[in-house]
Protein backbone atom coordinates (compact mmCIF):
# COMPACT_ATOMS: atom_id res chain seq x y z
CA UNK A 1 0.00 0.00 0.00
CA UNK A 2 1.75 3.42 -1.21
CA UNK A 3 0.81 6.22 1.80
CA UNK A 4 -1.35 9.07 0.98
CA UNK A 5 0.53 11.50 2.12
CA UNK A 6 2.08 13.80 0.37
CA UNK A 7 5.83 16.19 1.76
CA UNK A 8 6.35 20.06 0.09
CA UNK A 9 10.33 20.54 1.03
CA UNK A 10 12.46 23.16 0.17
CA UNK A 11 13.49 26.76 1.32
CA UNK A 12 11.44 29.63 3.20
CA UNK A 13 9.85 31.64 0.20
CA UNK A 14 8.73 28.15 -1.89
CA UNK A 15 5.71 28.69 -1.28
CA UNK A 16 4.53 25.79 0.44
CA UNK A 17 2.01 26.55 2.79
CA UNK A 18 0.06 28.17 -0.48
CA UNK A 19 0.78 25.52 -2.77
CA UNK A 20 -0.28 23.01 -0.09
CA UNK A 21 -3.48 24.20 0.60
CA UNK A 22 -4.16 24.71 -2.75
CA UNK A 23 -3.06 20.89 -3.17
CA UNK A 24 -4.93 19.63 -0.24
CA UNK A 25 -8.18 21.20 -1.75
CA UNK A 26 -7.73 19.54 -5.14
CA UNK A 27 -7.39 16.27 -3.52
CA UNK A 28 -9.95 16.44 -0.89
CA UNK A 29 -6.94 15.76 1.58
CA UNK A 30 -6.29 17.55 5.06
CA UNK A 31 -3.68 20.14 5.05
CA UNK A 32 -0.67 20.22 7.88
CA UNK A 33 1.47 23.36 7.77
CA UNK A 34 4.45 22.21 11.07
CA UNK A 35 5.54 25.49 11.66
CA UNK A 36 1.89 26.00 12.28
CA UNK A 37 1.51 23.27 14.50
CA UNK A 38 4.72 24.34 16.31
CA UNK A 39 3.78 27.82 17.07
CA UNK A 40 -0.03 26.03 18.49
CA UNK A 41 1.83 23.81 20.31
CA UNK A 42 4.25 26.41 21.89
CA UNK A 43 2.05 29.21 21.98
CA UNK A 44 4.52 30.97 20.55
CA UNK A 45 6.12 31.81 17.23
CA UNK A 46 8.72 30.28 15.38
CA UNK A 47 11.03 33.88 16.04
CA UNK A 48 10.29 34.12 19.65
CA UNK A 49 11.32 30.18 19.70
CA UNK A 50 14.34 30.82 17.95
CA UNK A 51 15.23 33.53 20.21
CA UNK A 52 14.01 31.89 23.44
CA UNK A 53 15.49 28.53 22.45
CA UNK A 54 17.56 27.88 19.93
CA UNK A 55 17.95 26.47 16.96
CA UNK A 56 19.03 23.21 18.29
CA UNK A 57 16.00 22.93 20.32
CA UNK A 58 13.61 24.45 17.73
CA UNK A 59 14.46 21.54 15.29
CA UNK A 60 13.62 19.31 18.15
CA UNK A 61 9.76 20.63 18.45
CA UNK A 62 10.09 20.47 14.22
CA UNK A 63 10.99 16.73 14.55
CA UNK A 64 8.01 15.93 17.04
CA UNK A 65 5.55 17.80 14.41
CA UNK A 66 6.84 15.77 11.37
CA UNK A 67 6.10 12.39 13.56
CA UNK A 68 2.97 13.76 14.37
CA UNK A 69 2.19 14.71 10.82
CA UNK A 70 3.77 11.01 9.47
CA UNK A 71 1.01 9.28 11.45
CA UNK A 72 -1.66 10.85 9.59
CA UNK A 73 -3.17 10.24 6.04
CA UNK A 74 -4.33 11.50 3.58
CA UNK A 75 -2.46 14.69 4.18
CA UNK A 76 -0.31 17.19 2.08
CA UNK A 77 2.17 18.80 4.89
CA UNK A 78 3.94 21.72 4.40
CA UNK A 79 7.78 21.26 6.16
CA UNK A 80 9.90 23.78 7.40
CA UNK A 81 13.03 24.37 5.31
CA UNK A 82 15.59 22.85 7.50
CA UNK A 83 13.33 19.93 8.05
CA UNK A 84 15.66 17.85 5.82
CA UNK A 85 18.99 18.71 7.64
CA UNK A 86 17.52 16.96 10.43
CA UNK A 87 18.95 13.35 10.33
CA UNK A 88 15.82 11.71 12.23
CA UNK A 89 13.53 13.35 10.03
CA UNK A 90 14.51 11.94 6.72
CA UNK A 91 13.02 8.34 6.92
CA UNK A 92 9.56 9.91 8.42
CA UNK A 93 9.45 12.05 5.16
CA UNK A 94 10.48 8.93 3.02
CA UNK A 95 7.03 7.58 4.45
CA UNK A 96 5.25 9.70 1.67
CA UNK A 97 5.72 11.29 -1.79
CA UNK A 98 8.07 14.15 -1.15
CA UNK A 99 7.83 16.80 -3.66
CA UNK A 100 11.20 19.67 -3.73
CA UNK A 101 9.73 23.15 -4.95
CA UNK A 102 13.00 24.30 -6.18
CA UNK A 103 12.82 28.53 -6.16
CA UNK A 104 15.65 30.77 -7.18
CA UNK A 105 17.34 32.43 -3.71
CA UNK A 106 16.37 35.83 -5.52
CA UNK A 107 12.63 35.16 -5.66
CA UNK A 108 12.66 33.58 -2.58
CA UNK A 109 14.16 36.43 -0.56
CA UNK A 110 11.43 39.08 -2.61
CA UNK A 111 8.32 37.15 -1.81
CA UNK A 112 9.58 36.85 1.75
CA UNK A 113 10.65 40.80 1.90
CA UNK A 114 7.00 41.34 0.44
CA UNK A 115 5.23 39.23 3.07
CA UNK A 116 3.44 40.71 6.26
CA UNK A 117 5.47 38.20 8.14
CA UNK A 118 9.19 38.41 7.12
CA UNK A 119 10.24 39.58 10.70
CA UNK A 120 9.62 36.12 11.52
CA UNK A 121 11.98 33.92 9.49
CA UNK A 122 14.39 33.87 12.44
CA UNK A 123 17.77 32.49 9.97
CA UNK A 124 17.01 35.08 7.20
CA UNK A 125 17.31 38.14 9.16
CA UNK A 126 19.59 40.86 7.80
CA UNK A 127 19.94 40.18 3.85
CA UNK A 128 17.54 37.64 3.41
CA UNK A 129 19.25 36.66 -0.30
CA UNK A 130 22.69 36.14 0.48
CA UNK A 131 21.61 33.73 3.44
CA UNK A 132 19.54 31.97 1.11
CA UNK A 133 21.87 31.59 -1.04
CA UNK A 134 24.22 30.14 1.76
CA UNK A 135 21.30 27.98 3.16
CA UNK A 136 20.43 26.39 -0.27
CA UNK A 137 24.32 25.62 -1.18
CA UNK A 138 23.97 23.68 1.86
CA UNK A 139 20.72 22.08 1.76
CA UNK A 140 20.67 21.60 -1.92
CA UNK A 141 22.05 17.95 -1.91
CA UNK A 142 19.19 16.94 0.25
CA UNK A 143 16.13 19.01 -1.38
CA UNK A 144 17.60 16.91 -4.72
CA UNK A 145 16.61 13.87 -2.99
CA UNK A 146 12.51 14.35 -3.02
CA UNK A 147 11.05 12.02 -5.38
CA UNK A 148 10.08 14.97 -7.57
CA UNK A 149 10.72 18.69 -8.17
CA UNK A 150 8.59 21.65 -9.36
CA UNK A 151 9.50 24.71 -10.62
CA UNK A 152 9.32 27.60 -7.66
CA UNK A 153 9.79 30.52 -9.38
CA UNK A 154 8.05 30.62 -12.94
CA UNK A 155 4.69 28.53 -12.33
CA UNK A 156 1.99 30.15 -9.98
CA UNK A 157 0.79 28.21 -6.66
CA UNK A 158 -2.19 27.29 -8.79
CA UNK A 159 -0.39 25.48 -11.68
CA UNK A 160 2.67 24.07 -9.34
CA UNK A 161 -0.54 22.15 -7.39
CA UNK A 162 -1.69 20.69 -10.51
CA UNK A 163 1.62 19.94 -11.43
CA UNK A 164 2.24 18.17 -8.23
CA UNK A 165 -1.11 16.47 -8.48
CA UNK A 166 0.26 14.78 -11.84
CA UNK A 167 3.21 13.99 -10.39
CA UNK A 168 2.08 12.43 -7.66
CA UNK A 169 -0.46 10.35 -10.04
CA UNK A 170 2.53 8.85 -12.01
CA UNK A 171 4.33 7.76 -8.64
CA UNK A 172 1.39 6.04 -7.37
CA UNK A 173 1.49 3.53 -10.82
CA UNK A 174 5.64 3.48 -10.05
CA UNK A 175 7.11 4.28 -7.14
CA UNK A 176 10.75 3.91 -6.30
CA UNK A 177 11.46 0.76 -4.78
CA UNK A 178 12.64 1.77 -0.72
CA UNK A 179 16.35 1.44 -1.17
CA UNK A 180 17.06 3.91 -4.21
CA UNK A 181 14.89 6.68 -2.36
CA UNK A 182 16.95 9.33 -0.71
CA UNK A 183 14.86 9.67 2.11
CA UNK A 184 14.39 5.97 2.97
CA UNK A 185 16.29 4.75 6.05
CA UNK A 186 18.39 2.77 3.67
CA UNK A 187 21.13 4.35 3.51
CA UNK A 188 21.08 7.73 5.24
CA UNK A 189 23.05 9.83 3.67
CA UNK A 190 27.42 10.19 5.05
CA UNK A 191 27.33 13.22 7.66
CA UNK A 192 30.23 14.53 9.29
CA UNK A 193 30.43 14.32 12.86
CA UNK A 194 33.67 15.37 13.91
CA UNK A 195 33.11 18.76 16.20
CA UNK A 196 36.88 19.41 14.75
CA UNK A 197 35.31 20.33 11.30
CA UNK A 198 33.30 23.15 10.70
CA UNK A 199 30.29 23.31 8.80
CA UNK A 200 29.87 24.36 5.39
CA UNK A 201 28.71 27.94 4.37
CA UNK A 202 28.62 26.16 0.70
CA UNK A 203 28.23 23.58 -1.40
CA UNK A 204 29.35 23.04 -4.83
CA UNK A 205 27.27 20.60 -6.94
CA UNK A 206 28.75 20.25 -10.25
CA UNK A 207 29.13 17.37 -12.78
CA UNK A 208 32.65 17.39 -11.89
CA UNK A 209 32.35 16.78 -8.54
CA UNK A 210 30.17 17.81 -5.39
CA UNK A 211 32.11 19.22 -2.44
CA UNK A 212 31.97 21.53 0.87
CA UNK A 213 33.60 25.33 0.86
CA UNK A 214 34.39 25.59 4.30
CA UNK A 215 34.75 29.36 5.87
CA UNK A 216 36.05 29.44 9.51
CA UNK A 217 38.10 30.98 11.39
CA UNK A 218 41.15 28.30 12.45
CA UNK A 219 39.94 26.04 9.58
CA UNK A 220 43.56 25.30 8.78
CA UNK A 221 44.15 23.47 11.77
CA UNK A 222 41.36 21.40 10.93
CA UNK A 223 42.60 20.07 7.45
CA UNK A 224 43.73 16.91 8.24
CA UNK A 225 40.34 16.04 10.19
CA UNK A 226 39.18 16.82 6.52
CA UNK A 227 40.83 15.13 5.03
CA UNK A 228 40.12 11.98 6.48
CA UNK A 229 36.65 12.99 6.44
CA UNK A 230 36.24 13.36 2.67
CA UNK A 231 37.97 9.53 3.08
CA UNK A 232 41.36 11.01 1.12
CA UNK A 233 44.18 7.76 1.41
CA UNK A 234 47.81 7.83 0.61
CA UNK A 235 50.35 10.92 1.21
CA UNK A 236 49.53 14.77 1.22
CA UNK A 237 52.13 17.10 -1.28
CA UNK A 238 51.33 20.82 0.08
CA UNK A 239 52.11 23.08 -2.73
CA UNK A 240 52.71 26.78 -1.82
CA UNK A 241 55.25 29.72 -2.70
CA UNK A 242 58.40 31.33 -0.85
CA UNK A 243 55.84 33.97 0.45
CA UNK A 244 53.07 31.76 1.59
CA UNK A 245 55.10 28.72 2.83
CA UNK A 246 57.40 30.02 5.67
CA UNK A 247 53.88 31.49 7.20
CA UNK A 248 51.74 28.65 6.96
CA UNK A 249 53.03 25.71 5.52
CA UNK A 250 54.28 23.98 8.76
CA UNK A 251 50.88 24.67 10.01
CA UNK A 252 48.74 22.59 7.25
CA UNK A 253 51.83 19.91 7.59
CA UNK A 254 51.23 19.55 11.61
CA UNK A 255 47.01 19.50 10.76
CA UNK A 256 47.78 16.66 8.40
CA UNK A 257 50.29 14.77 10.31
CA UNK A 258 48.13 14.57 13.36
CA UNK A 259 45.77 12.69 11.59
CA UNK A 260 48.46 10.47 10.17
CA UNK A 261 49.35 11.22 6.87
CA UNK A 262 53.01 12.25 5.47
CA UNK A 263 53.03 15.49 3.83
CA UNK A 264 56.14 16.66 1.64
CA UNK A 265 56.46 20.28 0.55
CA UNK A 266 56.93 21.74 -2.31
CA UNK A 267 57.73 25.35 -2.88
CA UNK A 268 58.36 27.76 -6.30
CA UNK A 269 58.76 31.38 -6.76
CA UNK A 270 55.63 33.73 -5.72
CA UNK A 271 54.62 35.78 -8.41
CA UNK A 272 52.15 35.64 -11.89
CA UNK A 273 55.46 35.75 -13.97
CA UNK A 274 56.12 31.93 -12.54
CA UNK A 275 52.42 30.62 -13.38
CA UNK A 276 53.91 28.79 -16.45
CA UNK A 277 54.94 25.75 -17.89
CA UNK A 278 58.50 25.78 -16.36
CA UNK A 279 56.98 26.27 -12.92
CA UNK A 280 54.61 23.64 -14.14
CA UNK A 281 57.38 21.20 -15.06
CA UNK A 282 59.42 21.99 -11.79
CA UNK A 283 56.36 20.65 -10.03
CA UNK A 284 55.57 17.55 -11.69
CA UNK A 285 59.89 16.92 -11.54
CA UNK A 286 59.25 17.47 -7.46
CA UNK A 287 55.91 14.75 -7.57
CA UNK A 288 57.45 12.22 -10.08
CA UNK A 289 60.93 12.40 -8.19
CA UNK A 290 58.54 11.25 -4.83
CA UNK A 291 56.81 8.96 -6.67
CA UNK A 292 53.13 10.67 -6.27
CA UNK A 293 50.95 7.59 -6.67
CA UNK A 294 46.97 8.34 -7.22
CA UNK A 295 46.05 7.14 -3.66
CA UNK A 296 47.71 10.48 -2.97
CA UNK A 297 46.53 13.95 -3.03
CA UNK A 298 47.99 17.30 -3.21
CA UNK A 299 47.07 20.62 -1.25
CA UNK A 300 47.13 24.09 -2.71
CA UNK A 301 48.15 26.48 0.38
CA UNK A 302 48.63 30.34 -1.67
CA UNK A 303 46.86 32.80 -3.46
CA UNK A 304 45.45 32.67 -6.98
CA UNK A 305 48.76 31.98 -8.51
CA UNK A 306 48.91 28.49 -6.05
CA UNK A 307 45.46 27.61 -6.61
CA UNK A 308 45.32 28.04 -10.59
CA UNK A 309 49.05 26.08 -10.63
CA UNK A 310 48.79 23.51 -8.05
CA UNK A 311 45.11 22.86 -9.40
CA UNK A 312 46.41 22.35 -12.83
CA UNK A 313 49.12 20.35 -11.75
CA UNK A 314 46.64 17.45 -9.47
CA UNK A 315 44.82 17.76 -12.44
CA UNK A 316 47.03 16.16 -14.86
CA UNK A 317 49.60 14.29 -13.05
CA UNK A 318 48.80 10.70 -13.46
CA UNK A 319 45.96 11.84 -15.13
CA UNK A 320 44.88 13.58 -12.66
CA UNK A 321 45.18 13.15 -8.37
CA UNK A 322 42.45 14.42 -5.28
CA UNK A 323 43.36 18.09 -4.32
CA UNK A 324 42.24 20.48 -1.62
CA UNK A 325 42.51 23.65 -2.34
CA UNK A 326 43.59 25.54 0.86
CA UNK A 327 43.53 29.46 -0.23
CA UNK A 328 45.65 32.20 2.06
CA UNK A 329 44.88 35.63 -0.16
CA UNK A 330 41.19 37.18 -0.29
CA UNK A 331 41.42 36.59 -4.05
CA UNK A 332 41.57 33.41 -3.70
CA UNK A 333 39.13 32.76 -1.21
CA UNK A 334 36.45 34.77 -3.30
CA UNK A 335 37.10 33.60 -6.08
CA UNK A 336 40.15 31.12 -7.87
CA UNK A 337 39.58 28.62 -4.81
CA UNK A 338 36.05 27.91 -6.14
CA UNK A 339 34.56 26.40 -9.43
CA UNK A 340 37.58 24.12 -10.73
CA UNK A 341 38.77 26.28 -12.96
CA UNK A 342 43.13 25.43 -12.89
CA UNK A 343 45.53 26.75 -15.29
CA UNK A 344 48.45 28.63 -16.49
CA UNK A 345 49.13 32.08 -18.44
CA UNK A 346 50.58 31.79 -21.78
CA UNK A 347 52.38 35.08 -23.06
CA UNK A 348 49.44 36.54 -25.01
CA UNK A 349 47.14 35.73 -22.78
CA UNK A 350 45.92 35.09 -18.92
CA UNK A 351 44.96 31.70 -18.33
CA UNK A 352 44.68 30.46 -21.69
CA UNK A 353 45.88 26.75 -21.10
CA UNK A 354 44.20 24.91 -18.31
CA UNK A 355 41.63 22.55 -17.80
CA UNK A 356 38.32 22.45 -15.19
CA UNK A 357 39.23 20.00 -12.41
CA UNK A 358 37.00 20.43 -9.34
CA UNK A 359 38.59 19.79 -5.73
CA UNK A 360 37.85 18.18 -2.83
CA UNK A 361 37.15 20.40 -0.62
CA UNK A 362 38.04 24.52 -0.35
CA UNK A 363 39.10 25.19 3.56
CA UNK A 364 38.71 29.30 4.04
CA UNK A 365 40.60 30.36 7.27
CA UNK A 366 39.94 34.19 7.36
CA UNK A 367 42.44 34.26 9.97
CA UNK A 368 45.53 33.71 7.49
CA UNK A 369 44.34 37.07 6.24
CA UNK A 370 46.05 38.90 8.78
CA UNK A 371 49.62 38.91 7.28
CA UNK A 372 48.00 39.87 3.97
CA UNK A 373 49.50 43.54 2.97
CA UNK A 374 46.92 46.66 2.70
CA UNK A 375 47.71 45.85 -1.12
CA UNK A 376 46.37 42.33 -1.48
CA UNK A 377 43.81 42.81 0.76
CA UNK A 378 42.44 45.72 -2.03
CA UNK A 379 43.15 42.82 -4.70
CA UNK A 380 40.75 40.30 -3.10
CA UNK A 381 38.34 43.13 -2.48
CA UNK A 382 37.78 44.04 -6.26
CA UNK A 383 36.44 39.99 -6.74
CA UNK A 384 34.05 40.96 -3.73
CA UNK A 385 32.83 43.93 -4.93
CA UNK A 386 32.23 42.47 -8.84
CA UNK A 387 30.08 39.70 -6.72
CA UNK A 388 28.00 42.61 -5.60
CA UNK A 389 27.69 44.50 -9.20
CA UNK A 390 26.29 41.67 -10.64
CA UNK A 391 24.72 39.51 -8.44
CA UNK A 392 23.83 41.05 -5.07
CA UNK A 393 23.19 45.10 -4.67
CA UNK A 394 21.77 44.28 -0.73
CA UNK A 395 25.90 42.88 -0.69
CA UNK A 396 27.06 46.42 -2.41
CA UNK A 397 24.94 48.15 0.32
CA UNK A 398 26.59 46.48 2.77
CA UNK A 399 30.35 46.75 1.51
CA UNK A 400 29.09 50.52 1.22
CA UNK A 401 28.76 50.65 4.65
CA UNK A 402 31.50 48.52 5.73
CA UNK A 403 35.28 48.74 6.72
CA UNK A 404 37.91 49.14 4.64
CA UNK A 405 40.66 47.64 7.36
CA UNK A 406 39.48 44.56 9.22
CA UNK A 407 36.46 43.37 10.24
CA UNK A 408 34.02 42.77 9.41
CA UNK A 409 35.32 43.25 5.37
CA UNK A 410 37.53 40.24 6.80
CA UNK A 411 34.80 38.69 8.42
CA UNK A 412 34.02 34.61 7.67
CA UNK A 413 30.12 35.95 7.52
CA UNK A 414 31.00 38.44 4.85
CA UNK A 415 33.20 36.08 2.63
CA UNK A 416 30.95 33.27 3.06
CA UNK A 417 28.48 35.83 1.72
CA UNK A 418 30.46 36.14 -1.21
CA UNK A 419 31.25 32.52 -1.45
CA UNK A 420 27.53 31.25 -1.79
CA UNK A 421 26.92 33.68 -4.53
CA UNK A 422 29.96 31.69 -6.61
CA UNK A 423 29.13 28.41 -5.48
CA UNK A 424 25.36 29.12 -6.52
CA UNK A 425 26.78 30.07 -10.27
CA UNK A 426 29.13 27.39 -10.29
CA UNK A 427 26.93 24.71 -9.77
CA UNK A 428 24.70 25.61 -12.31
CA UNK A 429 26.89 26.15 -14.58
CA UNK A 430 30.23 24.91 -14.20
CA UNK A 431 32.10 24.96 -18.08
CA UNK A 432 31.15 28.79 -18.28
CA UNK A 433 28.41 28.14 -20.84
CA UNK A 434 25.37 30.19 -19.65
CA UNK A 435 25.09 32.32 -16.06
CA UNK A 436 28.94 31.92 -14.61
CA UNK A 437 29.90 33.90 -17.76
CA UNK A 438 28.19 37.27 -15.85
CA UNK A 439 31.83 35.95 -13.27
CA UNK A 440 33.54 37.82 -16.13
CA UNK A 441 32.57 41.03 -15.34
CA UNK A 442 35.54 43.36 -16.02
CA UNK A 443 37.98 40.40 -16.87
CA UNK A 444 37.94 40.64 -20.49
CA UNK A 445 39.84 44.05 -20.53
CA UNK A 446 41.74 43.52 -16.85
CA UNK A 447 43.05 40.13 -18.33
CA UNK A 448 44.11 42.12 -21.28
CA UNK A 449 46.12 44.88 -19.24
CA UNK A 450 47.58 42.17 -17.42
CA UNK A 451 49.27 40.88 -20.71
CA UNK A 452 50.16 43.87 -22.24
CA UNK A 453 52.42 44.53 -18.99
CA UNK A 454 53.64 41.26 -18.59
CA UNK A 455 51.67 40.56 -15.45
CA UNK A 456 53.89 42.93 -13.26
CA UNK A 457 52.04 46.37 -12.93
CA UNK A 458 49.10 45.44 -12.15
CA UNK A 459 47.90 42.68 -9.51
CA UNK A 460 45.01 40.47 -10.67
CA UNK A 461 42.29 42.56 -9.04
CA UNK A 462 43.68 46.12 -9.85
CA UNK A 463 43.40 45.11 -13.34
CA UNK A 464 39.79 43.98 -12.90
CA UNK A 465 38.79 46.94 -11.30
CA UNK A 466 39.93 49.20 -14.25
CA UNK A 467 38.46 46.92 -16.47
CA UNK A 468 34.76 46.70 -14.52
CA UNK A 469 35.24 50.79 -15.20
CA UNK A 470 35.50 49.84 -18.48
CA UNK A 471 32.50 47.61 -19.04
CA UNK A 472 30.48 50.08 -16.99
CA UNK A 473 31.40 53.14 -19.31
CA UNK A 474 29.82 50.25 -22.42
CA UNK A 475 27.31 49.72 -20.34
CA UNK A 476 26.47 53.25 -20.06
CA UNK A 477 27.15 53.97 -24.06
CA UNK A 478 24.69 51.13 -24.95
CA UNK A 479 21.92 52.46 -22.75
CA UNK A 480 21.87 49.62 -20.57
CA UNK A 481 23.28 51.31 -17.17
CA UNK A 482 22.33 54.54 -15.94
CA UNK A 483 25.53 57.38 -15.48
CA UNK A 484 24.23 57.11 -11.38
CA UNK A 485 24.67 53.57 -10.82
CA UNK A 486 28.01 53.40 -12.97
CA UNK A 487 29.35 56.86 -10.79
CA UNK A 488 27.65 54.41 -7.44
CA UNK A 489 30.00 51.73 -8.99
CA UNK A 490 32.89 53.98 -9.16
CA UNK A 491 32.43 55.82 -5.89
CA UNK A 492 32.93 52.11 -4.45
CA UNK A 493 35.91 51.01 -6.42
CA UNK A 494 37.49 54.20 -5.36
CA UNK A 495 36.74 53.68 -1.24
CA UNK A 496 38.27 50.44 -1.66
CA UNK A 497 41.67 51.81 -2.68
CA UNK A 498 41.31 50.31 -6.41
CA UNK A 499 42.49 52.12 -9.34
CA UNK A 500 40.11 53.26 -12.13
CA UNK A 501 43.02 53.70 -14.85
CA UNK A 502 46.02 52.28 -16.31
CA UNK A 503 48.13 55.38 -17.15
CA UNK A 504 50.29 55.19 -20.12
CA UNK A 505 49.27 52.15 -21.95
CA UNK A 506 48.88 51.57 -25.76
CA UNK A 507 44.87 51.21 -25.91
CA UNK A 508 45.45 49.47 -29.45
CA UNK A 509 47.54 46.47 -27.65
CA UNK A 510 44.92 46.16 -25.13
CA UNK A 511 42.07 46.08 -28.01
CA UNK A 512 44.04 43.42 -29.38
CA UNK A 513 44.51 41.51 -26.19
CA UNK A 514 40.89 41.67 -25.76
CA UNK A 515 40.59 39.33 -29.02
CA UNK A 516 42.35 36.42 -27.63
CA UNK A 517 39.66 36.33 -24.58
CA UNK A 518 38.70 32.25 -24.21
CA UNK A 519 34.80 34.28 -23.98
CA UNK A 520 34.76 34.45 -27.76
CA UNK A 521 31.97 32.94 -29.66
CA UNK A 522 32.21 32.73 -33.39
CA UNK A 523 35.08 35.07 -33.22
CA UNK A 524 32.85 37.98 -31.08
CA UNK A 525 33.53 38.52 -27.54
CA UNK A 526 30.66 38.00 -25.06
CA UNK A 527 30.87 41.16 -23.05
CA UNK A 528 30.14 40.64 -19.65
CA UNK A 529 27.67 44.45 -18.85
CA UNK A 530 25.56 46.09 -16.26
CA UNK A 531 21.72 46.76 -16.38
CA UNK A 532 22.17 48.15 -12.63
CA UNK A 533 23.79 47.34 -9.60
CA UNK A 534 23.45 43.84 -8.78
CA UNK A 535 21.64 43.02 -12.63
CA UNK A 536 24.69 41.95 -14.97
CA UNK A 537 23.46 40.31 -18.66
CA UNK A 538 25.69 39.32 -21.38
CA UNK A 539 25.65 41.24 -24.59
CA UNK A 540 27.83 40.24 -28.10
CA UNK A 541 28.06 42.70 -30.97
CA UNK A 542 29.25 45.41 -29.44
CA UNK A 543 31.00 47.80 -31.50
CA UNK A 544 34.81 47.87 -31.73
CA UNK A 545 34.74 51.77 -31.69
CA UNK A 546 32.65 51.94 -28.05
CA UNK A 547 35.24 49.30 -26.40
CA UNK A 548 38.12 51.55 -27.80
CA UNK A 549 36.52 54.15 -26.46
CA UNK A 550 36.06 52.82 -23.52
CA UNK A 551 40.13 51.47 -23.34
CA UNK A 552 40.76 54.64 -24.13
CA UNK A 553 39.22 56.38 -21.30
CA UNK A 554 40.30 53.99 -18.70
CA UNK A 555 44.00 54.59 -19.72
CA UNK A 556 43.75 58.54 -19.66
CA UNK A 557 45.79 59.38 -16.40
Amino acid sequence: MIPRRIFLIGLSGSGKSTTGRILADRLGWQFIDTDQEIEREAGATVAELFAREGEAAFRQRELRALQSAAALEPAVIATGGGAPTIPAARPLLGTGFVVWLAVSPAVAARRILEAPDASERPLLAGDPRARLEALLQSRIELYRGADAAVDGDDLTPEEQAEEIERLWAEWQRDPAPPGQRFFSPLPLPRETTNPAIPPPAAIVTAPGGTYPVIVAEGALQALGAIARDLGLEGRAFIITDDHVGPLFASRAAAALETAGYQAALCTIPAGETHKNLQTLAGIYDFLIDHRIERIDFIVTLGGGVITDLGGFAAATILRGVPFIHAPTSLLAMADAAIGGKTGIDHPRGKNLIGAFAQPRAVVIDPLLLRTLPPRQLRNGWAELLKHGFILDEPLVRDLEAASTSGPPLTSPDLIARSVAIKAAIVSEDERESGRRTLLNYGHTIGHAIEAVTGYQAYLHGEAVAIGMRAAGIISTELGLLPPAELERQQALIRRFGLPETAPGLDPRAIFDATLLDKKLRAGSIRWVLLERIGRAVVRQGVPDALVQHAIETATRP
